[in-house]
């Protein structure tokens, strides 16, 4: 991550209020921008705020607050100042840019007629979400992924920001590229929220592996048949498993030879069984390892790993 990469974010008129926070790059998580509200940063889980002039501030009464008028322009720049093309992003909440960084969006909401979100209207709050592919990331976890040179359905569970998806994305790329513990193969990739890919105009800007295809801001259940009928995926990786429909849909992707990769919210195999639809999963087997993870200190970290009855296993 550099630091031109951070500017760029920026109209090129406000980038020298900017140097100071990309000088953070390498450690910058968010930038929060609110209309007349205190500008924040998060830096490695600890929020600090921006003055008029650039400078990082530890306190909110010194922070620059943002005018509608200088967030509708950055948005302006965010959409490369075509926000029609962007208009389906905008309806979802958030917009993907160069970079794979996210950037989620609230203001005033246009329904239809049936009450559905149409559009987006006097957005008034954006959440710059820094994207950081750690190359590596399931290094320590790979061994425990594999018998005899292929790879085992997969549930990662965490609380959220407990590193679920970095590390889904980096076994996706070992999977894709191979490894010791085996060759490399096709994987599909259903990335509702372009979140595991980052595609920006249709093209991955993380690194997912040689032989990973992604289908892009495609709702899972629906994603997941398309990619087993056009793409024939050896491996099939999605995000957030939240409801029954997305098991069941799992269960049939599973039934057509795909192993599963997958990631779900969760504190412990206990709040995890809880879950309704994770009771079917685990009836079905649908799995054949669940990793706990967790975040401690900045970086994942491995919990436990357990078998398709949810009994811990020895690792290899």
């Amino acid at each position: 991550m550099r630091a031109e990469e951070i500017l760029n974010l920026f109209p090129e008129e406000s980038r020298e209020r900017w140097r100071e926070v990309a000088k953070q790059a390498k450690r910058l998580q968010e930038i929060r921008l609110r209309a007349g509200m205190p500008l924040s940063i998060l830096v490695e889980n600890r929020e600090y705020f921006v003055d008029r002039q650039g400078r990082i501030v530890d306190m909110p009464g010194e922070a620059a607050r943002p005018l509608p008028e200088e967030l509708e322009s950055l948005l302006g720049h965010l959409c490369k100042y075509s926000i029609y093309a962007f208009a389906d992003e905008i309806r979802q909440g958030f917009l993907t840019v160069q970079g794979g960084h996210r950037v989620g969006l609230a203001g005033q909401v246009i329904l239809d007629g049936e009450g559905r979100i149409k559009n987006m209207k006097y957005i008034r709050y954006l959440n710059i979400r820094i994207a950081h592919q750690i190359r590596g990331a399931a290094d320590a976890l790979m061994p425990c992924l594999f018998a005899e040179g292929r790879v085992m359905s997969t549930l990662l569970i965490s609380p959220p920001g407990g590193g679920k998806t970095t590390m889904l994305r980096d076994i996706i790329r070992q999977v894709s590229d191979g490894t010791v513990y085996g060759r490399g193969v096709n994987v599909s990739v259903v990335d509702e929220r372009s979140e595991i890919a980052g595609s920006y105009l249709g093209v991955s800007q993380n690194d997912v592996g040689i032989r990973t295809d992604v289908l892009d801001g495609c709702p899972k259940v629906e994603g997941m048949m398309r990619l087993i009928r056009s793409m024939a995926p050896r491996v099939l990786a999605v995000d957030e498993v939240g409801s029954l429909a997305d098991a069941q849909a799992l269960q049939m992707a599973g039934g057509c030879g795909c192993k599963l990769l997958a990631t779900i919210h969760g504190g412990s195999m206990e709040e995890v069984r809880g879950k309704d639809y994770m009771r079917y999963v685990m009836e079905q087997r649908l799995f054949e390892r669940y990793v706990m993870l967790d975040r401690r200190q900045g970086a994942c970290r491995i919990v436990e790993i357990y078998d398709r009855e949810g009994k811990p296993c020895t690792r290899q």
